[in-house]
């Protein structure tokens, strides 16, 4: 499964940027975070819980980021553990470029996940991702343009 898109935030990319290192600002805009856990610059550990369709999962899980382009570009992966409903992994390339002071954060991710959530059918995983990943950023372009300002 592949997820693409891009948002406008309304500050520079450096508050962009920090934000995205912040473990207060991601538990905040993680749909479903229960607990997110920066042990290093580059290492997180999160439990999530959420709902697909008829199943409900508590994940836990290890993200590990690459910020080698920072702060313009970096990329993540993960992977989580759902216990009887299954697991996922993946990751994600983000690029931040900074016009006339707004923000514009692109991603480019790449998910597979296995178990009883995988035998929901491509179109609900799909779906659901892609509402997750719209309501991550929407609340994230808030949290972020709110304490710029």
């Amino acid at each position: 499964m592949e997820l693409k898109d891009e948002i406008t935030i309304s500050a520079p990319k450096s508050v962009v940027y920090a934000a995205l290192n912040d473990p207060d600002v991601l538990r905040q805009c993680i749909p479903g975070c229960e607990e997110l856990i920066k042990h290093s610059d580059t290492d997180l550990e999160a439990k999530v819980v959420l709902k697909v369709g008829p199943v409900k999962a508590k994940f836990s899980g290890a993200v590990v980021l690459d910020t080698a382009g920072a702060p313009d570009a970096f990329s993540l992966t993960g992977q989580g553990n759902g216990g009887a409903a299954g697991h996922a992994k993946g990751g994600a390339d983000v690029t931040l470029e900074e016009v006339d002071g707004q923000t514009i954060l692109r991603y480019d991710a790449k998910a597979e996940i296995g178990g009883k959530l995988a035998q929901l059918g491509s179109r609900l995983i799909q779906s659901t991702a892609k509402k997750l990943a719209a309501n991550f950023f929407t609340k994230f372009a808030d949290v972020v343009e709110n304490e710029d300002a």
